[in-house]
């Protein structure tokens, strides 16, 4: 009766909330109008107003909309899942999903893609298996859009077995399904995978796109398989799939993590069209590769051009600062993104983490961590990481214990902490020391991650452990090596013994030494590679020094280009004349850059 005496008709308010939809106290006001009005005992302008909502973020009033709604259809439910997953609330999602067992509301097939995406970003193993046996158990584990989010629950949790056997197990893989599978392989570092399926994808004959172009340059990138990433591209030219600046950001990417930076320049001066991310790629690219010059420069020409830079240009910009020592410059630039008043160049962690690196090394080492008590954020492992990093380069064991306490605290399970702080010990020849913490490392069950490198050859990638003798060609490559190692002793290369941080004898070292996993990748690459080529090695952790001074001598010796990147920095060596280790904090930058990009 009340509705009939209102001025105002449904269909007026539902053109008011259409007019509102992006105005959070807009919608209130109309809220407030439809319960005045009594048009709220039907759902439809209150499942408007929800859609409203959840596209502004505002989860919260949206949840009390839902919450006064009478018997809300499926898709009501799926409204505020989508909701909770967007806004990164999984919490709220896996108690709205209980909440709607208990009241014996059955999901469709499109409520279980949005609870999988909850538990992923959630992070607990144990309920992702609760959720896959509920899909089982209510029919949807055939359903592509269920399974592929499953896939992606199980790479993100590392389970890569599972996310094998089910994406394999699924009747019907589209095209969605193969890209979802492929890219998630790639976001969690697993790039040689998402080759292996891009090779499968291709011998079933699916037919990709542009999003499965791009994220196989990514893992090309990853890998440093500069040779397989080009023919991807060929195909891609040949599909005509090519003209996609997305595609070309993504081409102009790979060639900067390969250490391609000559012709990724080329690249970027031929684009037709470029904008922030290219501009960004090239910035960030020449940062990793330690051309500082080149990337201030290219952020000058940037500025000059009018073009606003956003907070991976400046990750780029710190990363360079921090590479050539400009310590006053990189305070300067981040001072710049302190007093913005826009919110995209607020500092962000990796900023902060790229301070405190550029401060480290120039052995500013208690301003390092002044900063640190300072910043308004709370600093993380990678932030603490790059201190304790500085600390292990300047043998610094006061403030180096102080951090790994903090970093153990924080992170018991990352063994790479506890390694960095054994090898202080180790350098200043506290053995005592380095038994506590490898004692330490025992009693909580932390495990060094296994050292490798690898190495690209005739479309393969090959890798490689410390002493390894399982490859086919082991008994060459040793040979090699060992050739490579007498010529280069007569140059004038000593074994760095200082690299091995054991208490064992001299020869035992320089034995531990030669058979690093780096020297074995490029003696393979010397006895497979093309004459004129650059060998390009990846290796998963920090180089040591000793594999540093080899490669130099290598370099020299062979008149043959060798780029190396490690965990932390890229190492270029070019015919012996000229040794021009580049080299930059990659933690925190390298997986931004993917992240965004």
């Amino acid at each position: 009766m009340l509705a009939k005496q209102s001025p105002l008709t449904k269909q007026m308010l539902s053109e008011l909330l259409r007019a509102s939809s992006s105005k959070p106290k807009q919608l209130k006001k109309i809220h407030a109008i439809v319960l005045r009005t009594g048009f709220s005992e039907k759902n439809s302008l209150l499942t408007q107003l929800l859609e409203n909502l959840v596209v502004v973020g505002d989860m919260c009033y949206a949840r009390q909309v839902f919450d006064e709604m009478h018997k809300p259809r499926i898709f009501l439910w799926n409204t505020l899942f989508k909701g909770y997953v967007k806004n990164q609330l999984p919490f709220e999602s896996v108690l709205l999903y209980k909440k709607m067992r208990d009241l014996g509301v059955r999901p469709d097939e499109f409520t279980y893609p949005f609870v999988v995406k909850a538990i992923s970003q959630l992070g607990v193993l144990p309920c992702g298996f609760a959720l896959h046996a509920h899909v089982v158990k209510n029919g949807f584990e055939c359903l592509g859009i269920v399974a592929t989010e499953l896939v992606m629950m199980y790479m993100k949790f590392g389970e890569l077995s599972s996310a094998e056997f089910l994406f394999e197990s699924m009747q019907v893989k589209d095209l969605v399904a193969w890209n979802a599978f492929i890219a998630v392989c790639v976001q969690t570092g697993n790039s040689a995978i998402a080759l292996e399926y891009f090779n499968k994808m291709f011998a079933d004959a699916v037919q990709f796109d542009s999003f499965t172009v791009v994220s196989m340059l990514s893992a090309c990138g990853q890998l440093g398989s500069l040779e397989i990433g080009e023919e991807i591209y060929d195909r891609a030219r040949k599909e005509e799939i090519d003209r996609n600046i997305i595609v070309e950001n993504a081409r102009l990417d790979m060639h900067l993590k390969c250490g391609s930076t000559e012709a990724a320049r080329v690249l970027f001066d031929e684009m037709k069209q470029r904008n922030v991310v290219s501009w960004s790629t090239m910035i960030v690219g020449y940062a990793m590769n330690g051309d500082s010059g080149e990337a201030l420069a290219l952020f000058t020409m940037m500025q000059n051009q009018g073009l606003r830079p956003n907070y991976v240009t400046f990750l780029g910009v710190l990363s360079a600062c921090s590479h050539a020592g400009l310590v006053n410059e990189g305070k300067r630039y981040f001072s710049l993104m302190v007093r913005s008043n826009d919110k995209n160049l607020e500092p962000r962690k990796e900023h902060y983490a790229c301070m405190v690196d550029l401060l480290g090394r120039s052995g500013l080492l208690e301003e390092a961590y002044e900063f640190i008590k300072k910043m308004p954020v709370e600093p993380d492992t990678g932030i603490w990481g790059a201190l304790l990093g500085a600390c292990a380069v300047h043998r610094d064991m006061i403030l180096g214990q102080k951090v790994a306490d903090v970093l153990v605290e924080t992170a018991p399970d990352i063994g790479s902490y506890h390694v960095l702080l054994s090898n202080i010990y180790a350098a200043a020849g506290k053995w005592d020391c380095v038994d506590k913490v490898r004692s330490k490392m025992r009693k909580l069950g932390t495990k060094k991650v296994a050292a490798y490198s690898s190495v690209e050859f005739d479309g393969k990638i090959h890798f490689f452990n410390r002493g390894d003798k399982s490859h086919p060609q082991s008994m060459v490559i040793y040979e090699k090596l060992d050739e490579i190692l007498k010529k280069i002793r007569n140059m004038g290369y000593v074994p760095d013994t200082g690299s091995v941080f054991h208490d064992v004898e001299m020869e035992e070292k320089e034995s531990s030494l030669s058979h690093h996993s780096e020297k074995l990748a490029i003696a393979f690459g010397l006895i497979n590679g093309r004459a004129g080529h650059p060998i390009r090695v990846m290796k998963n952790l920090r180089t040591c020094d000793d594999c540093h001074v080899f490669s130099k001598f290598v370099s020299r010796l062979t008149s043959r280009e060798i780029i190396m990147r490690d965990k932390n920095r890229f190492h270029h060596f070019r015919n012996g004349d000229k040794e021009w280790s580049k080299f930059v904090n990659m933690n925190s930058m390298f997986m931004s850059v993917i992240r965004c990009y």
